[in-house]
Order: structure tokens, then sequence, then C-alpha cells
């Protein structure tokens, strides 16, 4: 696997956010918005399960570098 190019995914029962560290430009915005879902200084950093998956998408879609991108789960009902 290319360490360079790692993909992490986390998943809730209506979405999955994938993260690209390598696009991360550090810009805070995702865990000064939305604290109880990223946190850097937690393993793993992003629990979905903290917020509603509506508020999850809005602060997703809000990463300026694209590092942080959702989709929503075949099975979901949302």
């Amino acid at each position: 696997m290319d360490k360079e190019h790692v993909t992490k995914k986390y998943r809730n029962a209506d979405i999955e956010v994938v993260w690209q560290p390598h696009l991360c430009t550090h810009s805070k915005k995702c865990w000064r918005n939305l604290p109880e879902v990223f946190d850097p200084m937690a393993r793993p950093w992003i629990t979905l399960d903290g917020a509603e998956t509506e508020k999850i998408k809005d602060q997703v879609d809000q990463c300026p570098s694209g590092a942080l991108k959702w989709n929503k789960l075949k099975n979901s009902g949302s």
C-alpha cells in the first residue's frame, strides 16, 4: 500500500466519510466547527455517532482541501 496516499473510511447508518490525509491542509475547520465528530487527539479521530448525519454532511462539505468527502450508503434510509 502507498503510505503517501492512504484513505480512511468511517461509517454510520447513513453515510461513509472518506478522509484522504495526503490532501489535508489542516485548516482545522472540521474539528473547530464539529468537535463532537472530529477530534484530532482521539483514535479514531472521526466518530460519526457524535452528531446527526445532516450536520456531518454539512461540515464535510466545508472542507477547503477536499480531504474529507462523504458518500450516501446504498442501504441508507435518508
